[in-house]
């Protein structure tokens, strides 16, 4: 199915082989001629997916071929395949990392790309290859930064991030007092290098290449993507002058409306940039009130971060943690919000009471000798608060206080211990702390009460209790047990506590760039690459300027790709004309005389100046001559789409041209040459050696011929399988294998098999591999060793086998760690044959070549469910791998393929004479040739499926 036509099966399969491939990594291999086969499609669209594919399917061994297929993917014509390719180098990298300096030079190729469709996916692959190579980026700033707006979303995100790490290492610092800013920076961009380089002495100047890139990233704030707006705004934080930054506030509170995950992720930006800029987002204060309608964790981000004040003073809660912020951040006003709290104090409802205490408690640390009447206050709300969390605040600030309430205390510890047992665990543990510092400070008013409490504590139901009592005993009541602590306990137990401090979380992740994960999580995260100090002085700038080179024409070289018409271009075009229209010998030879002529002439000044002489003859030419022969022309190229002209050339040109087909390995050549006489003299060795190595490369090369033998794809693939090692005999191993009628990657002259092996043990196999000696000789490739198979498991793998194009068996050694078994494979001679196809005018004419000795055919009686076309179609293929002909009769249904090893072609033809049929069988393997035709007769004869 990764050969089907149908492009939506195609995907589907293209997402199955993905998924298994890692899996499955022999059986995936059988795929991989198709992919490549897949490369050279006309249609974008199957030569990116065939790449995508490619590159996703992780086996080790496929790595050079993926170079290859990215090698080429990124010089493709279509900016599709070269973004795919652009994606494939990160695949392919995250497989073998030693292949990135290959890598690296295929991305400085795609940068250079100026298709807005590559240029997101190759700045990606330059993140994730060679982040730090810098210099990559040079010649293409300006062009990356001129294309931004019109690059497809994500990439946009990508291409941002990436200038702003460039930026911070290329241009300094806009922070400075003395900056001097241009908004349009248009006359110093175009200004001359030496106007350009700026004094150190003198106010700072933004460099217009800083410019640049702030004046094509801001109208992206205006982008309905929230990750570009986000990434604009992050690269205006760290890259812009302060007093630019009001302009991405608008933005950041527009993206309030978006979705929740969206809005916290906004929430942290902001909350980063509102502590470095308290008054930053001060005009837009009312899109930071916390609604009903706000998640919970979206509003505690406002409340815990002051991203809101609190307008409704009802929402006592949310009030007594605000003025909790105020007392601690401006210390003028510690006093009076302390007075607010102790007002909270008197509220009815509890949970306001219990938020009071809490606060006040971290309060009164800071000063606590001068707010002994606000502590004496609240023992005396004490009966009346019942909120856990409060009660146990208030006995905290009893015992770490107890010396400025000397009366106090000790009648607030009489008051728990009648309570005690009655209490929450958070109360019980707060008053056994207050008991022993009590017992330390004034021992003779509660030395019993102590006591008694520590005595209700040892008891206790909860364990955490019952053990803070016995270490508090035996670290303030010293007996003959007491070890070296309670020497120390007043210093333990009454150490002063250093106040809390209350600061924002996000107060120190300004170290992490705006946008990214690591910044979200304040942690760094894997792949996460720091942003760099500004330069003390600014790096060259010339590093950013593209010079255009204008390539150099040697004399008497080919024009290459597009060119201004002239002399030359008319040159190269009336030669061929003339050439292809056959002029006679006279006017063959005046023009021979003539260039001789212009290069006698010549000589002095250029021996390479024939050409020009040429085409000075060619310009004398008539206007209507040189309309027909272009019309000519036009009408020849339009009849010959497909025919490759090598016209006048150096020799050189041509050994390159048909290298170059050589090596694209295709299935057909149409090659017609032109050339003069010249050209023979010069250069008929080397074409001499061009044509013997095509030979050698293609079954059929000709001048002027066309060869249409196309490989094609198995009609039929039997689902079989053939005992290989039976279990009994195996000791456990089992073996099948079957054919599976594909190209083996393995080599061209072998027969593509795929072995199942199972153990049926009850212990594992190790080490199952074949025997490097085989007696009957065949060249066999073996599978890599399987080092262990669990019982009853069972794995796949393939292996080829050349086979000769003899139906002789091939004998070969199983083995595990402790046995070896002979085993043989008998193969068909259908098995042996791969499909081909072509047209029925080619298949009478190959026909008509393979006659006498090399026909082999017989005469049958068929059954009459076996006359119908599709089942005569469906028995041959069945028992023999060839491909369908199209055939123009009802009554004759054509078959052909080739042998693996030889190549040699197989042509089977069946005439339908009702109830007689004719088989007839041509080719040069006459053995096989009888044997494929008695194999056909039994399955045509055969009734069955």
């Amino acid at each position: 199915n990764v050969a089907s036509k149908n492009i939506e099966l195609k995907k589907l399969v293209y997402v199955y082989l993905v998924r298994y491939a890692e899996e499955q990594q022999d059986l995936a291999l059988l795929s991989i001629s198709t992919f490549q086969r897949a490369l050279k499609d006309p249609n974008q669209l199957i030569r990116a997916s065939a790449l995508r594919v490619l590159s996703s399917i992780r086996v080790p061994i496929i790595v050079p071929i993926m170079m290859l297929a990215i090698k080429e993917a990124s010089t493709d014509l279509s900016p599709y395949v070269r973004k795919t390719a652009a994606h494939a180098i990160q695949k392919l990298y995250s497989l073998d990392p030693d292949q990135k300096e290959h890598l690296i030079e295929v991305i400085e190729k795609l940068l250079k790309d100026k298709s807005t469709l590559v240029a997101g996916s190759v700045v990606m692959a330059f993140e994730e290859v060679c982040p730090d190579r810098i210099d990559l980026i040079h010649k293409n700033y300006r062009k990356l930064c001129n294309l931004l707006v019109d690059v497809e979303e994500w990439g946009q995100v990508v291409i941002i991030h990436m200038l702003t790490r460039y930026a911070r290492t290329q241009f300094v610092s806009p922070w400075r007092e003395d900056a001097v800013f241009d908004e349009n920076g248009e006359k110093t961009f175009y200004d001359s290098e030496e106007e350009r380089r700026v004094d150190q002495s003198k106010p700072y100047i933004m460099d217009p290449d800083h410019r640049l890139l702030l004046r094509n990233t801001k109208p992206l704030l205006q982008s309905r993507n929230t990750a570009v707006v986000m990434a604009v705004s992050q690269l205006y934080w760290h890259l812009a002058p302060k007093h630019e930054l009001s302009i991405i506030t608008k933005s950041l509170v527009r993206l309030f409306r978006s979705h929740r995950e969206v809005q916290y992720i906004v929430l942290q930006n902001i909350a980063t940039m509102s502590i470095q800029r308290k008054g930053m987002f001060e005009p837009f204060m009312k899109s930071f009130y916390v609604r009903s309608t706000d998640a919970t964790h979206i509003k505690t981000l406002k409340v815990k971060h002051r991203l809101t004040f609190i307008q409704s003073l009802s929402i006592c809660v949310f009030q007594t943690y605000a003025i909790g912020r105020c007392a601690t951040n401006i210390s003028e006003v510690t006093d009076t919000c302390l007075n607010g709290l102790v007002l909270l104090l008197s509220n009815r409802d509890e949970t306001v009471v219990a938020e009071s205490v809490v606060v006040i408690k971290k309060l009164l640390q800071t000063q606590p000798s001068q707010h002994s009447d606000i502590i004496k206050h609240m023992a005396k709300l004490f009966d009346n608060i019942t909120v856990p969390m409060a009660r146990a605040s208030i006995l905290w600030l009893m015992g770490e206080y107890c010396e400025h309430v000397p009366k106090i205390a000790p009648d607030v510890l009489r008051k728990m211990a009648k309570t005690f047992t009655s209490e929450e665990d958070i109360v019980k543990l707060q008053t056994v702390n207050l008991a022993a510092k009590l017992y330390l400070s004034n021992s003779k008013q509660t030395k019993l009460l102590t006591q008694y409490v520590l005595n209700l504590g040892k008891y206790d139901q909860n364990y955490d209790i019952r053990d803070r009592t016995r270490f508090i005993r035996q670290l303030i009541v010293p007996n003959e047990k007491s070890g070296v602590l309670s020497r120390y306990a007043r210093r333990i137990l009454m150490a002063p506590k250093p106040a809390p401090v209350l600061q924002s979380a996000f107060k120190d992740r300004d170290r992490f760039q705006l946008g990214t994960l690591s910044h979200t999580l304040n942690s760094q995260a894997n792949g996460y690459l720091e942003l760099s100090d500004w330069p003390a002085v600014a790096p060259d700038q010339s590093v950013r300027i593209v010079e255009v080179v204008e390539p150099v024409k040697e004399a008497g070289a080919p024009v290459l790709g597009k060119s201004k018409p002239g002399k030359s271009a008319e040159k190269f075009y009336s030669d061929s004309e003339e050439e292809e229209e056959g002029s006679s010998s006279e006017d063959s030879s005046s023009s021979s005389k003539s260039e001789s002529e212009s290069e006698s002439e010549e000589n002095s000044d250029d021996s390479n100046k024939s050409s020009s002489s040429q085409s000075e003859n060619s310009s004398r030419e008539s206007d209507s001559e040189k309309k027909k022969k272009t019309l000519k022309n036009k009408k020849l190229q339009q009849q010959k789409p497909d025919i490759l002209n090598i016209t006048y050339l150096p020799p050189q040109i041509i050994q390159k041209a048909l290298l170059l087909i050589i090596m694209t390995k295709l299935f057909s050549i149409h090659i017609v040459l032109s050339f003069s006489n010249q050209f023979v003299a010069n250069c008929r060795c080397s074409l001499l050696c061009l044509c013997v190595f095509l030979a050698c490369q293609f079954d059929a090369v000709s001048w002027h011929v066309r060869v249409s033998l196309q490989a094609s794809f198995p009609v039929f693939v039997p689902e079989t399988s053939h005992e290989l090692l039976h279990r009994m005999t195996g000791k456990g191993l089992s073996a099948q294998y079957r054919f599976t009628r594909q190209p083996c990657i393995y080599g061209n002259s072998m027969v593509s098999l795929q072995l199942t092996l199972s153990n049926s043990s009850d212990q594992a196999l190790e080490n199952i591999h074949i025997s490097e000696k085989s007696s009957t000789g065949q060249n066999i490739h073996r599978f890599n060793a399987i080092e262990r198979l669990e019982p009853q498991a069972s794995v796949t793998v393939s292996m080829g086998v050349d086979f000769n194009d003899s139906t002789q068996a091939a004998n070969f050694q199983l083995c595990t760690k402790e046995d070896e078994f002979s085993v043989s494979i008998q193969p068909a001679v259908g098995e042996l044959l791969l499909p081909i196809t072509m047209t029925e005018a080619d298949f009478t004419k190959e026909q008509g070549k393979l006659v006498g000795m090399n026909e082999s055919s017989a005469t049958i009686t068929m059954t009459p469910e076996n006359v119908s076309s599709q089942s005569v179609n469906r028995k041959v293929v069945s028992v023999a791998n060839l491909g369908v002909i199209p055939s123009s009769q009802e009554n004759i249904h054509r078959f052909a393929g080739k042998t693996v090893s030889s190549g040699c072609l197989v042509l089977v033809s069946v005439a339908l004479k009702d109830p007689d049929a004719g088989i007839t069988i041509n080719t040069e393997k006459t053995v096989m040739g009888s044997m494929l035709l008695r194999q056909v007769k039994t399955a045509l004869t055969n009734s069955g499926p």
